[in-house]
């Protein structure tokens, strides 16, 4: 039983890692669907606690916010407006029903109509457009860094 829980564990984990980079996987889900498994599997006796349970579920609602906010910051951050902002947070969303190019396409579009809508030219929508690129490729590689340190949790947890 210790074999199986650990080798779903490990895959889960691992899987979650990767799907940090491939659009519509659940990534940190997968993580902490792992270690809920593993304690499940095991027990709290030969697993991790409830305390590095919730930890751990704590970052993986943090991934999420994550997901939904960082193409929004990215374009406000490069001069979007309110309507740039809202327009990548319901293009995101809007996305997410279009598969893979929905889920990087959407801000992007949402961000460039929001300006557009709000009065600006093109080349400033351009710009915000351009940050939104820029934030969602920083949350990809912020999730990354909690993924990591998701699985370096359990595993100290689990060992020590």
């Amino acid at each position: 039983m210790a074999l199986l829980a650990w080798s779903l564990a490990l895959v889960l984990m691992l899987a979650g890692v990767v799907s940090i980079f491939v659009p519509l996987l659940p990534d940190t889900v997968l993580i902490f669907a792992g270690a809920v498994l593993h304690y499940i599997l095991l027990g709290p006796e030969h697993s991790v606690g409830i305390t590095t349970l919730i930890g751990l579920g704590a970052l993986m609602g943090l991934t999420l916010v994550i997901d939904f906010v960082s193409g929004s910051i990215g374009a406000k951050w490069f001069g979007a407006s309110r309507w740039g902002a809202i327009g990548a947070l319901v293009g995101a969303v809007v996305g997410m029903f279009f598969g893979l190019v929905g889920i990087f396409v959407g801000p992007l579009v949402g961000v460039m109509i929001g300006e557009l809508l709000g009065g600006k030219g093109i080349l400033p929508a351009g710009r915000s457009t351009w940050g939104t690129i820029l934030g969602t490729t920083a949350g990809m590689v912020l999730k990354f860094v909690v993924a990591v340190a998701m699985v370096a949790w359990f595993l100290l947890a689990v060992f020590f």
